[in-house]
């Protein structure tokens, strides 16, 4: 009797949780997705992607994420030097040509509010690897049209030379021109997924 009185409490707290969640769609005019790695050792290469989208499933009341997805097209890489992003499409790293998405999927997450964990895949040139990624749920607001808008922030940092981008040169010094480890930066403005 205890054990199904505790499975009918567990199934309304799960039904009540559920109740508050909403899926949030990423407004790419409002987002930032934004990496940065060491060039030689004097400066840093800091980078955006322009073209992504993505949804956030999230409970505002409590400022938690319960899930999180998201796809970058690589050709949209921008370092603000069209040599350098040329290069960057090339086959020496991303090869957009063969490999034209990034793509994310959260796996689990825990904490709330200022103090959230993601742990989830990603998978660049057809290599999975687990990431884990830091960071807020930032608060929601309504925007203009009157709709739910929610604000979030992430970061984290991966090897590059774990998805195959193992491009690399040396210099006259000895030193290597471009560092192995990449800072990925998110900063996230969504709006609530309208109704199909």
């Amino acid at each position: 009797m205890l054990k199904k009185l505790s499975l009918i409490l567990f199934s309304l707290l799960f039904i009540a949780n559920a109740a508050t969640a909403e899926t949030f769609q990423v407004d790419t005019a409002h987002t930032q997705i934004h990496f940065s790695v060491q060039h030689l050792v004097v400066f840093k290469v800091r980078g955006n992607f322009n073209d992504f989208t993505g949804t956030i499933t999230a409970d505002p009341k409590t400022r938690t994420i319960m899930a999180a997805e998201a796809t970058i097209k690589t050709a949209s890489i921008d370092t603000r030097n069209e040599k350098r992003d040329k290069h960057l499409r090339s086959p020496d790293f991303f090869d957009t040509a063969k490999y034209p998405e990034i793509m994310f999927k959260s796996k689990k997450v825990t904490g709330s509010g200022d103090n959230i964990t993601l742990v989830g895949d990603l998978t660049m040139k057809d290599v999975t690897r687990e990431v884990v990624l830091t960071g807020s749920f930032l608060g929601t607001t309504k925007g203009p049209m009157g709709n739910l808008r929610a604000g979030f922030e992430a970061s984290g940092e991966i090897n590059r030379k774990d998805f195959g981008l193992n491009w690399n040169k040396v210099t006259e010094t000895g030193g290597l021109v471009v560092g192995d480890e990449i800072t990925i930066g998110l900063e996230i403005e969504s709006i609530i997924k309208a109704e199909k």
